[in-house]
């Protein structure tokens, strides 16, 4: 009978620890869902994707650049990333300090200190984009290489930043045009 009795006893813990193994699993919470796109990009290259591609040619120093803003005919408050280096992120929708940087014109000289998503060091300009006519028409957002021959100072990257962002500008004629299939 105390052999009974103890094969009862295993199976009892065994039975409880199995539910409770389960109940915890669905308990646990699941990795974070990857953001919904806001917008689909046109089939064709647009003069966005254009530009963004021939700045990450000739700035060995970036490691990405990425154009913002509402793209033509989407709903009012559809902020969303319009073309860049990081195709698989084109239609994110933007977060509220990309938002800000559009809505209030406002410049994030972000140094990603103690950034533990981070595995690359690297120095972020989150900028107005300005049309030809110097009208601010959007973000762009370029990530700087922050180590070895690319390590700089804060001001050196404002400069660098700003000064892209400003050489860009003279090639956008309006925001519209942003959107124009590439020839």
């Amino acid at each position: 009978m105390k052999t009974l009795t103890k094969i009862a006893f295993v199976t009892t813990l065994s039975v409880l620890s199995s539910v409770s193994v389960l109940c915890a699993a669905q308990a646990a919470p699941n990795a974070a869902p990857e953001k919904a796109k806001n917008w689909t990009p046109p089939n064709e290259k647009i003069f966005a994707q254009v530009l963004s591609e021939q700045i990450m040619a000739s700035h060995p120093e970036l490691l990405s650049i990425t154009f913002h803003g509402i793209p033509p005919g989407a709903a009012n408050g559809t902020y969303t990333m319009f073309a860049g280096s990081y195709l698989d992120r084109i239609g994110n929708p933007d977060d509220p300090d990309d938002i800000d940087i559009m809505t209030k014109g406002i410049t994030i000289v972000d140094p990603r200190w103690h950034r533990t998503n981070d595995t690359v060091k690297k120095f972020v300009m989150m900028m107005p984009l300005r049309d030809a006519s110097g009208e601010n028409i959007g973000l762009l957002v370029a990530a700087y290489k922050n180590d070895g021959k690319y390590a700089k100072g804060e001001k050196d990257f404002f400069l660098a930043g700003t000064a892209l962002r400003d050489s860009v500008q003279k090639q956008i004629p309006s925001f519209k045009a942003l959107f124009n299939p590439a020839h």
